[in-house]
């Protein structure tokens, strides 16, 4: 599904910060894009940055479950500094449902992950896909075999050292030339 991103670019609030960019919403079923005026309000100006397909993959449907479970379903907008651009200081990289994708991008350090509200059209869209492809895969405990072992000492030091005490000791010379 295309999906438009909005970012909003704010004064900034510091001296070392000219500017504040936020992604503020999305826009299901956009156009192609590449940092179009919407609007502009005194200093506050919103663009309509670029559109990105959303792909659901069956493997991440546990993810999906876990955002559409919060109290506000989000997606997520990762986006990163541009330097080779002077228009446009953001590249949008991805948009994504999964809260386990956005983890990844956060855990960088170098991208911006900016959590926008799901549209109702697209939750609806994200809901149908998880009750299709959705396997609800139950929790096993792993349990350790009953297999007892500690009754024989395989492999414990090194085999080059033939007594039985202080099996963790280098071995000397003399030892190794045998």
């Amino acid at each position: 599904m295309p999906i438009g991103v909005v970012v909003r670019r704010a004064p900034g609030v510091t001296r070392w910060a000219k500017w504040s960019w936020k992604a503020t919403d999305v826009l299901p079923g956009a156009g192609p894009a590449d940092w179009t005026t919407l609007r502009t309000v005194d200093d506050v100006t919103y663009f309509h940055v670029a559109t990105l397909d959303v792909d659901l993959h069956a493997s991440d449907t546990e993810a999906y479950v876990h955002e559409l479970q919060t109290r506000c379903p989000s997606l997520y907008i990762i986006m990163r500094a541009d330097t080779a651009r002077s228009d446009a200081p953001l590249r949008l990289v991805s948009v994504t449902a999964s809260p386990y994708e956005a983890q990844d991008y956060a855990d960088n350090g170098e991208d911006i992950v900016e959590k926008v509200a799901m549209p109702a059209a697209v939750r609806n869209w994200v809901e149908a896909y998880v009750a299709r492809h959705h396997v609800e895969v139950p929790f096993v405990k792993r349990r350790r075999d009953r297999q007892r072992v500690d009754t024989t000492q395989d492999g414990i030091g090194d085999h080059r050292i033939n007594q039985t005490t202080d099996v963790y000791r280098a071995p000397t010379t003399h030892e190794t030339q045998s």
